[in-house]
């Protein structure tokens, strides 16, 4: 009862574009307060892109820095990999289109690309039209940047300007997309876990061009191993972001993160490393529809990330978002979980292509049967008179 009570307030709020923060959580003292909320979030994007990785295996070429990828079970084929892997991406697909998430889905059946399940390693979009390129650490991903994907950009979404920095692979400096950044796309913060594969160099000309701005820092688990890619230590909502504070070594730059990420209202959850390693910070915010076609804000992540958070983390999160919980263990003994599976758009749609209907004068033009005369019959009368 109380918390149907909950929910009617915040939705009246909503209405008002307001809402209400939650209070205290471990580890984290935030102040209850009402903010502004848009009507539509610019970090929550409507649209995303899926790559369809039929010849999926875990990368042996990333698994010297990634802490998180781990071999094939005993006796497991590769074969028998990639068809549960391919299940997996098949029901990432499903539980989004089902929560109202428009999925744009690539087939890849190329054997030399892995990993290629992970394109937001590559590939960003901004509000504006802008899409961003990344240079890739693995020499063998960086074929995964497919010119059919930026086409598709290009035909259905208004895009302006795409900035490539791949050019950089050959400098041996390299920024692996929204894996290597996790980007507050409201506040324009783009925080980074400084390792191989996440260049300060190449984050500042990101920044830049694209008008956020950096914050980066170390951040290193229990044994001293640098995190490999910021989106797996945390992730940004709107209302919400959930963060492995405790694993930036430095106090000074760790307080600064934390109050850059709630200095506008946003709930900071701590996540421990145990639960950074169930692959909890490997989430994302997405914006779906209900069958009315009402806005749901929806928090998308694997079944295992679920179920290593707390009930009262869930609470939290569940105060603005819905969970979308998928399991994916085969996919995730590459190292990555669903967050990594999906390249947002933050582009605006373009309209369906369609037939403009015809206005009268249009429809008098008519080259087998006209209504109006030729201009030579014309002329001719004239001369005639």
């Amino acid at each position: 009862m109380f918390r149907e009570g909950l929910r009617h307030v915040r939705g009246d709020l909503e209405m008002r574009g307001a809402r209400a923060t939650p209070v205290t959580i471990a580890g984290s003292a935030v102040r209850p307060v009402v903010l502004y909320r848009p009507v539509v979030s610019a970090q929550a994007p409507s649209a995303v892109i899926l790559v369809r990785a039929e010849r999926f295996v875990p990368n042996h070429a990333t698994a010297a820095d990634n802490a998180f990828q781990r071999d094939l079970p005993a006796g497991q084929s590769d074969e028998a990999t990639s068809l549960r892997a391919l299940a997996e991406m098949d029901a990432v697909a499903d539980a989004l289109r089902a929560a109202g998430v428009r999925v744009h889905v690539f087939e890849d059946a190329d054997h030399t690309r892995p990993d290629s399940v992970f394109p937001n390693n590559w590939l960003s979009t901004h509000a504006g039209g802008y899409v961003a390129v990344y240079p890739m650490y693995a020499s063998n991903r960086r074929h995964e940047r497919r010119a059919d994907v930026l086409e598709m950009l290009k035909s259905d979404y208004r895009c302006q300007t795409i900035v490539d920095y791949s050019g950089l692979e050959p400098d041996g400096i390299f920024l692996e997309g929204t894996g290597a950044m996790v980007l507050d796309h409201v506040s324009r913060v783009a925080y980074m876990a400084v390792s191989h594969r996440a260049d300060t160099h190449v984050l500042e000309r990101f920044c830049s061009d694209f008008n956020y701005e950096p914050m980066a820092f170390e951040a290193v688990d229990a044994d001293g191993v640098p995190v490999y890619h910021t989106n797996v230590m945390g992730c940004v909502g709107t209302d919400v972001a959930m963060f492995a504070l405790d694993m930036i070594p430095d106090k000074q730059r760790r307080e600064q993160v934390r109050e850059r990420l709630s200095v506008n209202g946003r709930t900071v959850l701590p996540l421990t490393e145990e639960q950074v390693r169930e692959f909890a910070g490997n989430a994302v915010e997405l914006c779906g529809r209900t069958p009315e076609g009402r806005r749901r804000y929806l928090m998308a992540m694997s079944g295992r990330a679920r179920r290593s958070l707390r009930p009262d983390q869930v609470a939290v999160i569940e105060e603005s978002c819905e969970i979308v919980a998928v399991d994916i263990p085969t996919i995730e003994l590459a190292g990555g979980s669903v967050r990594c599976m999906i390249a947002g758009i933050h582009l605006d749609r373009r309209p369906p292509a369609t037939m403009p209907d015809l206005t009268e004068a249009v429809e008098a033009i008519n080259e087998e049967d006209p209504t109006t005369a030729d201009g030579q019959d014309v002329a001719m009368a004239d001369v005639d008179a």
